[in-house]
């Protein structure tokens, strides 16, 4: 599980004083409930049964994954946050070696909660860059960056409104200075193999020689330990993963009957994945009106929702090599269950 990765276009303006937030939230609705509709009308109709967790993340979810983020037996928001707290000076002197100026891009914003950890400290030592937050929420990024400009006025603000690449290829042309990307959070671990491969190949393609990407990674573990921060004790998964059908319910017109459905989690330590899935606790129909379908389940039959990978060591270091980089930064928790991991350039 990881903060929601969401793609889109858009464009945040900025003045030559200061950042200009004139951008029409609700120019963000048609098109992510365009979005969410074609997810539900293709992935009902497949075998097994699938929706994107990227959908996750209406304003319930989003106040579901804050609470499961504080959770006793979610560890992965507390192991970054540690990393980030412990390692945050030797991060800057990765990053910014003799002050040398840099662009801080983050990629899918969202609140900025563990990136303050770094904001603040950066701008207390007084380093030379600019935070360039990167989301496809305009109502998102516009409150991070009055957060931001709150805490700390003197900071040099740069967001963009747009998807991961597009503001990534004109961040690139408008500046020689180092970009340091952050993709925080395990969002990695919501791609499949094959698709982490295109997205750092992608990053490759845009950065230049000497550009950095600093990753969150959750490590594999005892699984014991993954299982249980997947099945917390107050059910608070389980209510995320079942929000999913209200939010279909709300915006297409739909029928599920969230009381006949369960939350299911499994993860295989061979492979290092967590998967989450909803189960029809009966045979039943569900009608979605906005879509004209009525969607047949069997009783036991699921709907997948999330993958999440855990890696190790070896794997990371070839992702590394697969896509061109090298690394240059490894930073865990005390625990050893996280990683933060700079790939350069």
């Amino acid at each position: 599980m990881a903060a929601g990765i969401r793609h889109g276009a858009g464009e945040l303006e900025q003045g030559s004083g200061g950042v200009e937030l004139e951008v029409d939230v609700a120019d963000d609705q048609p098109a992510e409930s365009a979005a969410l509709a074609e997810e539900v009308r293709v992935g009902l109709q497949k075998t097994p049964k699938r929706l994107s967790s990227r959908f996750f993340y209406d304003a319930e979810g989003s106040r579901l994954f804050a609470e499961i983020m504080h959770s006793p037996d979610y560890y992965l928001t507390r192991s970054e946050y540690e990393i980030l707290e412990t390692h945050k000076a030797d991060m800057l002197r990765q990053f910014s070696p003799d002050n040398r100026p840099f662009e801080l891009v983050e990629l899918g914003a969202g609140d900025g909660l563990k990136t303050k950890i770094l904001l603040g400290f950066f701008d207390g030592q007084k380093a030379d860059f600019t935070y360039a937050p990167i989301d496809i929420s305009a109502d998102a990024l516009k409150g991070l960056v009055i957060d931001v400009q709150r805490q700390w006025p003197d900071l040099q603000l740069n967001p963009r409104h747009d998807d991961y690449f597009s503001a990534l290829q004109l961040l690139s042309q408008e500046t020689d200075s180092r970009k340091v990307v952050l993709f925080l959070g395990s969002n990695i671990g919501n791609f499949a193999p094959d698709d982490a491969i295109d997205f750092y190949q992608q990053l490759h393609n845009r950065l230049q020689p000497g550009d950095l990407v600093l990753t969150g990674f959750d490590l594999q573990k005892n699984p014991a330990v993954i299982h249980t921060a997947y099945n917390d004790r107050e059910g608070l998964t389980k209510a995320f993963n079942l929000n999913l059908l209200r939010r279909i319910n709300r915006e297409l017109d739909a029928a599920f009957d969230l009381d006949a459905f369960d939350h299911y989690e499994t993860y295989n330590p061979e492979n290092g994945e967590a998967r989450s899935y909803l189960v029809s606790q009966k045979a039943q129909i569900v009608p979605i009106k906005a879509l004209d379908m009525q969607v047949p389940f069997q009783q036991g039959e699921i709907i997948h929702t999330e993958i999440s990978r855990k890696f190790s060591r070896v794997q990371i270091e070839q992702l590394a090599r697969q896509t061109g980089f090298s690394i240059s930064g490894w930073f865990t928790d005390s625990k050893d269950y996280f990683a933060d991991v700079v790939f350069e350039r």
